[in-house]
């Protein structure tokens, strides 16, 4: 019986499930389960190891088999951008409620069973990295994030090396600290190099420039990373921004928000401040909508004139279902009216 091409290689992921099943082989065991000769296994063998992964052998009789390091994800199955990609969907499992130790614990194994140079590469993303409060979904598209950016930020992360990048259009030499994962989006908290502020750049407005600035010693960053994160994008990191005076106590806005939502200030006259935004008028819309307390927004102009038409919206929805109940059969109206 002839094999053909797709014969072979059928047996050869055959015997790489089984060698990524157990920790070792005899010989005999992998040539009965395969069944081909022993010859023919020590030549799978030397095709897998052709492959990239590398099959470890002991001498004795009948030989033994067994995976190196590397084994399951060689290089030439998981290229740079493939491993960053990898890496960022696991982070973001890691950020939701249910699988935050599942992902973490994924993440490192990951790591262990790569090889050297991609091993080094995500243990920069992991190292220089946490995830943020997860909330509600928003009518716009998550931004693309472009995997060779946020690795060589990483790296720049690990490395204490100064990025310098166009940021929204403007020309900025930053010192990276550390990188917050937040509504699906990646946030670098980092110092202006010449002015010496502390703010968080989000990665896909990034673009960076060669080569990089200067190398640096980090100065200690002062306060929580993720509540810095979540406060700033509320004033600066979205494309609507608003500032929502709520007739309610900052403590009873506070109870109704999520973290995620935004800010709030307390006024002196009992009153607070909801600083918020969202990537549009319609998300922005919805969330002060929720805080179940009488509001008034003067700014943006898109976000008034939005409120506006949901007003006219909910009134129409309202004395429609009003008229309907009135005219239902068997509803009679009162003497007088």
């Amino acid at each position: 019986m002839t094999t053909t091409a797709s014969d072979r290689s059928a047996r050869l992921l055959t015997l790489l499930g089984l060698l990524q099943s157990r920790a070792d082989w005899t010989g005999p065991e992998l040539a009965t389960r395969l069944e081909v000769t022993g010859r023919t296994l020590r030549n799978d063998v030397a095709r897998l190891r052709e492959l990239g992964y590398p099959v470890d052998a002991v001498r004795g009789p009948g030989g033994r088999y067994r995976l190196g390091a590397g084994a399951r994800l060689p290089p030439l199955l998981l290229d740079d951008d493939e491993a960053v990609a990898v890496a960022v969907g696991l982070r973001t499992a890691s950020g939701t409620a249910g699988l935050e130790e599942p992902g973490a614990s994924a993440l490192a194994k990951l790591e262990q069973v790569m090889p050297d140079r991609l091993r080094q590469q995500l243990a920069a993303l992991r190292a220089a990295s946490t995830a943020g409060p997860e909330n509600t979904d928003s009518d716009v598209d998550d931004p693309e994030i472009d995997p060779g950016v946020l690795r060589d930020v990483a790296a720049a992360v690990r490395d204490r090396q100064g990025l310098r990048c166009f940021y929204r259009g403007e020309p900025i030499e930053i010192e990276p600290y550390h990188l917050v994962a937040w509504q699906r989006r990646w946030f670098l908290v980092g110092r202006d190099a010449a002015g010496g502020t502390w703010a968080p750049y989000r990665v896909d407005w990034l673009k960076l420039r060669t080569p990089g600035g200067r190398r640096f010693s980090p100065a200690p960053f002062p306060g929580d990373l993720t509540e810095f994160v979540v406060r700033e994008v509320a004033r600066t990191g979205w494309a609507v921004h608003a500032r929502i005076v709520v007739d309610a106590g900052a403590e009873q806005v506070l109870a109704r928000i999520n973290p995620a939502v935004g800010t709030v200030e307390p006024l002196p006259d009992g009153r607070s401040v909801l600083v918020t935004g969202g990537d549009s008028v319609e998300t922005v819309a919805v969330w002060i909508g929720m805080l179940g307390y009488d509001f008034h927004v003067t700014e943006p102009p898109g976000l008034v004139e939005h409120l506006c038409v949901l007003a006219g919206r909910y009134s129409r929805a309202t004395s429609q279902t009003a008229t309907a109940q009135s005219s239902a059969p068997g509803r009679a109206s009162s003497p007088g009216t």
